[in-house]
């Protein structure tokens, strides 16, 4: 064996392997570290990006949902209207009333014959004027 002074010039070569181990370990753990942060970055977009289009798609959902909401609303109105009876025809007044106000009119044409106060051609007139309708 060669003492240390002997013919060697620098460090042997298992120092020189052992320094290279350190320092290639050392630089992937490096780079582990700088690769972790970027993909937490890229991660952190992402997710910024998911949370974007939830809300897109939410608000979307709101917009469908107030649609759907008044178009129901005026469905319900439409059929609300419809739903309401037509107003009733007017109401003839019964046979009987008309007849009972045809004779009570002629008995005040006879009593106002009877009192003086129309002429026989006066009552007659009226008394045909009433039947005729």
């Amino acid at each position: 064996m060669v003492g240390r002074r002997g013919g060697r010039r620098g460090p042997g070569l298992v120092r020189t392997v052992a320094r290279t181990a350190v320092v290639a370990g050392t630089a992937t753990v490096v780079a582990k570290g700088v690769g972790g942060a970027m993909d937490s970055h890229a991660q952190a977009q992402q997710d910024a990006q998911a949370a974007d289009e939830a809300a897109y798609q939410t608000q979307a959902d709101v917009q469908q949902m107030q649609a759907e909401l008044a178009a129901l609303q005026a469905q319900q109105a439409q059929t609300a209207m419809q739903a309401q009876a037509p107003p009733p025809p007017p109401v003839a007044p019964p046979a009987s009333t008309a007849n009972s106000d045809l004779l009570g009119q002629l008995q005040q044409l006879a009593q106002l014959k009877d009192a003086g106060i129309l002429s026989d051609e006066e009552f007659a007139a009226a008394k045909a004027k009433l039947l005729a309708g």
